[in-house]
């Protein structure tokens, strides 16, 4: 067996090849259409493509309440027929890629249109690939294998927390396995996308709870991670600032659109940095969390997030101090604001009334969260800090309920 040691330094050499590809490659972002209304602005801006055939990929609760129906309208106006999958549920899984791609044949489909959260936003991304790539879902897990460019996609979000309308990423479910894994790929990033806050005004509390802390986790990855860049500090202190200004004030009025476009904005400035950037050991086991428990990302990622922080404190004290200032908070020098920042967010989590613990864990899936999180990570993600298995099982178990 390679001494931990070794494998460390190993990490790190990749790290520093990962990061000198990254500034070569400069990961394209989709053209932004932003403000109230923008989700129709970018019907238009499909219907001029060209496109004449869109497959519409999203929720059935979406379609009920009607929230669909006016970019519907609109496609249509311009002549575009739009059939509707709806089958996507949280942690959307391989058999409902395969449903919807099924339908994009049947209909002739020309591009794919996801509304709605991440998990609309990653179902689409699969099915677009997956309509001119052989390979099946599974085996484009990992870095760059969506061999050939997906169809035109477009996104439009409806939750502000997964940015992943910015991203090169799509997180899937297995269910035969309980597993999620991550297809990384830059043809998978969108070519547009609209942030419109006109559509996430009536998101409940919980939902906006856990996209707003996911976003806020991927500002704080991004900004911590070894291959961050001048280019992702400034979007990942950005988000961070939007976050913690506008996501009390979202919570206490969900209808305050000015508040809720600014977090739109956090959303996709944060996903514009985890890009590049790339996320860490709280996504690592929100993941395999999620995976097997079926609990809400963000309020997976929000439990995690301070542990993770403490774990970074002793080699991260400037970073976590700057990130305190992005936040407005006050202290006397970089180790009392770094304490400062961790403090925080362990207090928003108690304001939102997240808990410190994860009810459904057992004692008994300890043992294989460890392995497919330490998996994930090491020689996946530019973490400041890798966790030997020991370590990594001390911080699992640590999120245990406490005994009745």
């Amino acid at each position: 067996m390679i001494p931990y040691s070794i494998q460390v330094l190993a990490y790190k050499q990749l790290q520093s090849a990962l990061k000198i590809g990254a500034k070569i490659m400069n990961f394209r972002q989709p053209e932004l259409f932003s403000g109230p209304g923008s989700s129709l602005d970018l019907c238009d801006h499909i219907a001029k493509s060209g496109v004449r055939k869109v497959l519409l990929v999203s929720d059935e609760f979406l379609l009920e309440i009607g929230l669909l129906q006016p970019m519907i309208d609109r496609l249509e106006s311009h002549g575009v027929n739009v059939v509707a999958y709806t089958g996507v549920q949280p942690d959307p899984t391989i058999e409902q890629v395969e449903a919807g791609l099924a339908m994009l044949r049947q209909h002739g489909s020309e591009a794919v249109l996801a509304i709605g959260g991440g998990s609309s936003i990653d179902a689409a991304k699969m099915v677009a690939a997956r309509a001119r790539n052989p390979l099946k879902i599974v085996h484009m897990g990992g870095l760059f294998r969506v061999i050939v460019p997906p169809l035109p996609l477009y996104a439009i979000p409806t939750t502000a927390g997964t940015g992943s309308e910015a991203t090169i990423g799509a997180v899937i479910s297995d269910p035969e396995t309980t597993r999620k894994f991550v297809v990384m790929d830059p043809k998978l990033v969108p070519l547009a996308a609209a942030l419109d806050a006109s559509l996430m005004t009536g998101l409940p509390a919980a939902g906006t709870t856990a996209t707003g802390m996911d976003a806020l986790t991927h500002a704080v990855e991004a900004y911590l991670s070894s291959n961050a860049t001048a280019a992702t500090d400034a979007e990942a202190l950005e988000a961070t600032r939007l976050v913690m200004e506008n996501l009390p004030q979202v919570l206490q009025d969900g209808t305050d659109l000015e508040a809720r476009q600014r977090m739109a904005i956090a959303s996709y400035k944060a996903g514009v940095a985890i890009t590049t950037a790339g996320i860490g050991w709280v996504h690592a086991i929100s993941h395999n969390l999620g995976a097997l428990y079926h609990l809400p990302h963000g309020y997976l990622n929000a439990i995690i997030l301070p542990r993770v922080l403490d774990l970074y404190r002793p080699v991260c004290q400037a970073r976590l101090a700057d990130l305190a200032l992005a936040s407005g908070l006050e202290g006397t020098d970089e180790p009392a604001l770094a304490d400062a920042f961790i403090a925080h967010v362990r207090e928003l989590n108690a304001q939102f009334g997240i808990p410190t613990q994860v009810d459904k864990l057992q004692d008994t899936d300890i043992a294989q969260i460890v392995e497919r999180a330490m998996s994930e990570t090491h020689w996946n993600y530019a973490v400041p800090v890798y966790m030997d298995r020991a370590r990594t099982e001390r911080m699992v178990r640590d999120l245990l309920p406490a005994p009745a």
